[in-house]
């Protein structure tokens, strides 16, 4: 009987541990402290993080991260990010589509090829641009 009651504690706590948690439904936030500018303003680095994204080369763990939550993001108009996420990602690409449209196009055609979802997040969002 014992074993039982501990039984039923341990797997009563695993599936309370299982169930989702609030900000499950976000995305971490572990990177938030990277300094977004300072790749934007680094070429190199720039460039390693576009070829990161468009499977063209090797991924930080950070490239990592935001290459398996790009898709996601677009298509949920960001809503899974931090408030510093948000404006990392229109600081990107505000200067993706100054400096760099070849690279948002690309991003366009892989992601949202019919902009189903960048007439979505217009719709949510009238005042930040997607593409």
């Amino acid at each position: 009987m014992k074993y039982a009651v501990v039984f039923a504690i341990v797997a009563l706590a695993t599936i309370v541990y299982a169930l989702p948690k609030p900000d499950d439904d976000k995305y971490t936030t572990k990177y938030d402290n990277i300094d977004i500018d300072s790749i934007l303003s680094n070429e190199r680095l720039l460039k390693n993080y576009i070829d990161c994204i468009q499977n063209k080369g090797k991924c930080t763990t950070e490239g990592d991260e935001l290459k398996l939550h790009l898709k996601d993001a677009i298509q949920n108009c960001c809503e899974k990010c931090s408030d510093k996420q948000k404006e990392g990602v229109m600081k990107v690409f505000k200067v993706f589509s100054e400096k760099k449209p070849e690279v948002m196009k690309q991003l366009q055609e892989e992601h949202d090829p019919t902009g189903e979802y960048e007439k979505l997040c217009r719709e949510k969002y009238p005042d930040v641009k997607i593409f």
